[in-house]
């Protein structure tokens, strides 16, 4: 495991498109998901124990914000040759047992991962309803593996902030991860 932290936000950076089947055997692309009020998309893969220590409350952040009229997606960018762990039919399982409410797509050729710049495993990208980058940085604090829940998290905070103006915050903390096991 290689931890890797993201770069800061490169605010109004625009949004890329994509085409990605899903877990429910389905292409899905950014028009399918974009949201009225904007967009959350997270790079996550199964192994990772960082992704691992944050799902639970990804999912609900996912939920809320839902109702704030921003959707998400997560994308999985691995190397699946090189992690089994996060084979198709693993992240099939994989969203089963964290209950998602969004799609769960596979970046098999890491071209739209590549396109976003994702460095790490998870990597949160917040969009504005102008398709225009927001926010670029952590759920919360970790403490070894170990969410600190010290009031709202900094993710749902600027999102919530997103849907209200369209800007993401001026200060933001880097996401670190597994870093993306590319081919």
């Amino acid at each position: 495991m290689s931890l890797i932290e993201t770069p800061i936000c490169n605010f109004n950076e625009p949004i890329k498109d994509f085409s990605l089947l899903s877990t429910e055997e389905m292409t899905v692309s950014l028009k399918d998901i974009q949201g009225p009020e904007g967009t959350l998309i997270m790079f996550i893969c199964n192994h990772c124990p960082y992704v691992k220590a944050i799902m639970k409350e990804a999912v609900t952040i996912s939920s809320i914000i839902k109702g704030l009229g921003i959707h998400t997606v997560a994308i999985m960018p691995n190397d699946t040759e090189y992690e089994s762990e996060d084979s198709f039919d693993n992240m099939k399982l994989f969203s089963k047992q964290n209950h998602f409410p969004f799609p769960y797509l596979l970046d098999e050729s890491q071209e739209v991962a590549k396109k976003f710049g994702a460095v790490c495993t998870p990597d949160f990208f917040g969009y504005n309803n102008k398709g225009q980058l927001q926010y670029r940085g952590r759920i919360r604090k970790l403490n070894h593996l170990t969410p600190v829940m010290e009031g709202e998290s900094e993710l749902l905070s600027a999102m919530k902030l997103i849907a209200s103006n369209g800007l993401g915050p001026k200060k933001q903390f880097a996401s670190m991860g597994c870093s993306i096991k590319w081919k």
